[in-house]
């Protein structure tokens, strides 16, 4: 992803200076990078920290490191895989990495998956897609990964594509790109078909749905379908214009992106997605 949210720039032009002195904006005095409210949170530091480093621009390390070194044992799921990634951006692996990923092997479910919740049966695409990361951010392979991938079948839905839950009649954009990213990455096959799927989400007016049924495009859908649609080897030069002009339609020269046409805050991640959509319609 940070390979071709690197090529950004090639469509931006002078206005990736924009975008710099955006994200270099939203980094607080305590390290961290904020959130939609103005709060240092882990999260969003992860597209702060990735977000200049696909502009290759430099920020305060120092900072980054003393803010992640302030956290202890209490954080949730999502964020121990965002602490991960932080110290990946970092290019350190912290002294805490074993027990960073026993706290993420602690949320393996009974069927080979994972879960956002310690205490769940079955596991989701999203927490899947984050395990492998977190594990990959941290230098050390999955274990078991087929029984992971197992688990996934039953996160397929009726209409080829894949939901995050099981048991939903209908894909969903994310998700599946999500899935399409993980098997590739374990180098698993995948169903050639998904790129029917994944190009009949774009939107008459530019980008992606969400789903069959979402009737407004949003900015993380049509970063998503973009990346799973490359990794599928998809050719997106149908939807390449009409993407642009939407892209267009979220772009502020305050150097951010909003997330969807009604959206109304500006912040690092729904930006980085917008590198990450320009890099692979600059191709």
């Amino acid at each position: 992803m940070l390979q071709v949210a690197r090529l950004a720039p090639k469509m931006l032009a002078d206005s990736s200076d924009l975008v710099q002195k955006f994200f270099l904006a939203q980094q607080n005095s305590d390290g961290g990078f904020k959130d939609r409210s103005g709060r240092s949170d882990l999260y969003y530091t992860v597209f702060g920290l990735e977000g200049l480093m696909a502009l290759q621009s430099s920020f305060d390390a120092v900072k980054v490191r003393r803010y992640l070194d302030g956290f202890g044992d209490d954080l949730d799921f999502i964020h121990v895989c965002c602490l991960a990634r932080c110290w990946a951006a970092l290019n350190q692996k912290p002294a805490c990495a074993p027990e960073l990923l026993a706290r993420v092997e602690a949320h393996r479910t009974p069927d080979g998956g994972y879960s956002v919740l310690g205490s769940a049966n079955t596991g989701t695409a999203y927490a899947c897609f984050l395990a492998l990361a977190a594990y990959q951010d941290l230098g050390a392979p999955m274990p078991d990964p087929l029984r992971a991938v197992q688990s996934l079948k039953f996160l397929e839905t009726p209409d080829g594509a894949w939901a995050n839950e099981r048991g939903v009649a209908v894909g969903s954009t994310n998700p599946t790109a999500a899935m399409v990213n993980l098997l590739c990455n374990l180098r698993m096959p995948v169903n050639g078909g998904l790129g029917d799927w994944l190009l009949a989400r774009a939107h008459p007016d530019g980008g992606f749905t969400a789903s069959p049924g979402t009737p407004m495009p949003d900015l993380l859908s049509t970063a998503t379908a973009l990346h799973a649609l490359a990794a599928l080897e998809i050719s997106t030069e149908s939807v390449k214009e009409s993407s642009l002009d939407f892209l267009d339609t979220l772009w502020t020269n305050e150097g951010g992106f909003y997330g969807h046409w009604g959206d109304t805050i500006l912040d690092c991640e729904y930006t980085y997605y917008g590198l990450l959509a320009l890099g692979h319609l600059s191709l």
